[in-house]
């Protein structure tokens, strides 16, 4: 390794362990990383600016304003008041109800905006039966992960994949909803295991909350109207947005602008929704990430990963499964993704065939997000909005429940391709 990579590397695991012991705010870490690599003259200005996905930043920052807005209308305490009748006042039953809601809105629209929408319901929900919220968060962020997979919009790292293979909408469905399937309901059983049984509510909170009506939460039938009507067109939209030939950020910032537009709330009030610290955390990280990318360490891993396969078709498709969920864990997936592409169209250009590799990428890099707090913008997104409440959920206790749930989606995934490839 040369000067410039060992100094990427550096930063980065420093970076990591200032994340992890959380003495330092990640936004300010991310921040300090990516001046000190532009300091050092690892990269320059242009090129850092480049390895930021503006794309994503776009998409969290407009669906943060459109569901700013939305909540304004009361929907959120609707539907939470709407789940929790439904089950009753059952914690658990509301759990089952969350992860389930979360991992189909996560395959239709992205992760970010279904934790964005949850989020709010799930304290509303809390709060009336005076429970931790904490557990619910965690199995949504995990949820929204594994419902993510399912479909070529549910996660960046598939729209990536579905672009360089030529998938379309229904390959995904075809080839990753099932397991995707399998998996979520093998992750229920083991919420039940670790939360379903030690969550309970208090009798007269479970009364009082099937004696509320959810149409009194109701702020602003206008605008619940709207925001209903918004909610169709923005899932249309990320459907869709390939075809038009919009990226996924033009979507979502020109939703936002549209119901800021017809519903008439403040802008301001609006952006006093956006979590900016999360923002600047990306920004940064994409670009101490992005550092390793230019320098060759990426690439280098990544080409590794194939070499120590020797070959052999079986074993190069559950390395690329395993190695994409680790390293994804800790590294953002999408810059991973963009060198793993180059080197699965190197190997088919050689005569193999790629397609159960492409699909090992897929589940390995999307359900990887679920190894640690920051292996997705999922669930910094949603760890920010349980932090706001008051309910901090720190990267080591979100490492101990993440990273062991993750290894076991994987496995299941393995199971999975091996029965759909038997020969690689």
């Amino acid at each position: 390794m040369d000067t410039s990579q060992i100094i990427s590397v550096a930063i980065f695991v420093v970076a990591m362990i200032a994340i992890m012991t959380e003495k330092v705010h990640r936004a300010l870490v991310a921040i300090t990383g990516a001046m000190l690599l532009l300091i050092l003259h690892i990269m320059p200005f242009e090129t850092a600016i480049g390895h930021i996905d503006f794309n994503t930043l776009g998409v969290l920052f407009g669906m943060m304003l459109f569901v700013a807005v939305v909540k304004q209308s009361g929907v959120f305490e609707f539907l939470a008041i709407k789940c929790a009748r439904v089950a009753k006042g059952n914690p658990w039953t509301i759990m089952v109800l969350f992860v389930l809601l979360t991992a189909v809105l996560s395959a239709f629209l992205d992760n970010v905006t279904t934790v964005l929408l949850i989020g709010p319901m799930t304290i509303t929900v809390c709060r009336l039966l005076d429970i931790d919220p904490v557990p619910f968060f965690m199995t949504q962020i995990l949820a929204s992960n594994i419902g993510g997979t399912a479909t070529l919009i549910g996660d960046p790292p598939n729209i990536m994949i579905g672009s360089a293979a030529g998938y379309t909408f229904a390959d995904f469905i075809a080839y990753d909803a099932p397991a995707v399937i399998i998996i979520l309901a093998a992750v229920i059983g083991l919420f039940y295991v670790m939360y379903g049984r030690n969550i309970s509510a208090n009798e007269e909170h479970r009364k009082a909350i099937m004696e509320l009506d959810e149409n009194d939460y109701i702020k602003d039938r206008r605008l619940l109207h709207i925001s209903v009507a918004m909610v169709v067109l923005v899932v249309v939209g990320f459907m869709t947005h390939g075809a038009l030939g919009l990226e996924s950020c033009v979507i979502a910032l020109a939703a936002a602008g549209l119901i800021l537009l017809i519903s008439g709330e403040s802008i301001e009030e609006a952006l006093h929704g956006v979590e900016w610290t999360t923002l600047c955390f990306f920004a940064g990280l994409f670009i101490i990430v992005g550092a390793m990318s230019e320098t060759g360490v990426i690439g280098m891993l990544a080409q590794g990963l194939i070499d120590v396969t020797g070959g052999n078709l079986m074993i190069t498709m559950l390395a690329v499964l395993f190695g994409s969920a680790i390293i994804s864990s800790f590294l953002d997936n999408i810059p991973f993704v963009a060198t793993m592409i180059p080197i699965i169209l190197a190997l088919e250009a050689d005569g193999l065939d790629g397609t159960a590799l492409w699909w090992a990428l897929s589940l390995g890099a999307c359900l990887g997000g679920n190894g640690t707090l920051i292996g997705a913008s999922a669930n910094v997104v949603l760890s920010d909005i349980s932090k706001k409440f008051g309910h901090e959920i720190t990267f080591m206790q979100f490492f101990k429940r993440g990273f062991p749930i993750m290894l076991f989606t994987v496995a299941i995934a393995a199971i999975y391709m091996v029965i759909r490839f038997p020969g690689g």
